[in-house]
């Protein structure tokens, strides 16, 4: 392992912990030519599938890709890397346990939509604009319209069971 700031392969390990989930090691390390500290995670490797892109192109599942594109999504949004990190275990863990060889692209990107969905609607909105390709304002509209529609939905049950009646809490 080499240090990413020196390049010096001497480093020994100086914390080791289990992930919350249990799947991952986070190492710390120090380096001996530099004295710097860095973190390293370590995972079991499984065979991964092939995606199969929406012009019927294979390529091997990465999921340096689905970070990329919830990091995209998330700039400058309060989801931390940590939970953006979950999304991407949950979603490769969901595609190792189907055990299929091959997954559709569309599979991954309608999984990457639910994570967002739940946790971050402006996110969600970036994603799906990308994601669906939206042609027009009025499909971007339509999608906006869904949010809100199930925002409103979700809060309707909390108002009526309210006993002051003023929707505060």
């Amino acid at each position: 392992m080499r240090c990413p700031f020196c390049r010096n392969r001497g480093n020994r390990v100086v914390d080791s912990r289990l992930s919350s989930d249990g799947l991952m090691i986070r190492r710390r390390r120090m380096c001996s030519a530099c004295k710097r500290r860095f973190t390293t995670y370590e995972r079991v490797e499984e065979a991964a599938p092939m995606v199969v892109k929406k012009d019927g192109r294979r390529e091997p599942f990465d999921r340096a890709k689905i970070i990329a594109g919830l990091k995209r999504a998330c700039e400058k949004r309060p989801v931390s890397m940590e939970t953006i990190e979950q999304i991407a275990n949950s979603i490769e863990a969901t595609m190792a346990e189907q055990g299929d060889r091959e997954v559709a692209s569309s599979a991954i990107g309608s999984a990457v939509m639910n994570e967002l969905h739940k946790i971050d609607q402006v996110a969600y909105v970036r994603f799906a604009s990308v994601y669906r390709s939206f042609k027009d304002i009025d499909e971007f509209m339509h999608e906006l319209e869904d949010l809100i529609n199930q925002r409103k939905q979700a809060s309707a049950p909390r108002a009526a069971g309210d006993k002051k009646g003023d929707g505060a809490s």
